[in-house]
């Protein structure tokens, strides 16, 4: 055989074997890149992950939600001639009011929803505990009427205790949110107080753990009733 062939063979090979190793390791590159591209674009952001596990659930409560009750309703700073101390919350259970009083002879008046007929009560309780977008947890006694609740609901905005919870000491009845603003004016519950969402939030930055709530009986004869002459509060 010529050498000079042999060598040329060998050669040419060798450049061959080194062409086909270049575009295998480029294709291998590319495919490799595509495969990290892929799994980039399906694999969640970090900061993606961050937000998503704290999403702000305060902005998903509907601006139209106060559409839903009447202008009386509303929130609002009223009158109130009280001899109740400043802070302090007072629920006209008849009128379907709460007041949290400013003094000066002012409240804030907000509409509430409270319990039907033979679950209404009175007394003078504190706030023992705050709570945004609580848990449900539905007590015992509301389980023995109605089994067919869930035994927990993850707070949240379909959640019916809405977007906060102010727990009443020494009993089983909170001042809460509602997913339900139509409820608001109405005796409907089993002896906790609604409020609109938006009301629950501006009530829950006013009071701290130990303010004073007052509940009106029915029957309570020196209920104070709001002046007409209110100022809306934005």
């Amino acid at each position: 055989m010529d050498m000079n062939f042999a060598g040329s063979s060998a050669s040419r090979l060798a450049r061959l074997a080194g062409v086909a190793l270049v575009v295998a390791g480029a294709t291998f590159l590319a495919t490799d890149a595509r495969a990290q591209t892929l799994a980039m674009a399906l694999e969640p952001n970090a900061g993606s992950i961050a937000h998503d596990a704290a999403p702000n659930r305060d902005s998903a409560i509907s601006v139209d939600e106060s559409a839903a009750v009447p202008g009386a309703l509303r929130r609002q700073i009223v009158d109130y001639p009280t001899s109740e101390t400043p802070g302090t919350i007072v629920v006209d259970t008849p009128h379907t009011y709460l007041y949290f009083v400013l003094g000066g002879g002012k409240a804030v008046r907000y509409g509430i929803g409270v319990g039907r007929d033979g679950f209404t009560w009175s007394g003078v309780k504190s706030i023992e505990r705050k709570t945004e977008w609580p848990d449900w947890f539905p007590p015992s006694e509301m389980l023995e009427r109605q089994p067919y609740l869930p035994r927990f609901m993850a707070g949240g905005p379909g959640n019916p205790l809405g977007a906060r919870a102010m727990y009443l000491s020494g009993t089983v009845y909170r001042i809460h949110g509602t997913n339900k603003p139509s409820s608001i004016g109405q005796h409907v519950s089993s002896g906790c107080i609604r409020m609109l969402n938006a009301d629950v939030i501006d009530l829950y930055s006013r009071t701290r753990v130990g303010t004073k709530v007052v509940v009106m009986p029915m029957t309570h004869p020196h209920l104070v009733q709001a002046s007409p002459f209110a100022a809306s509060l934005r």
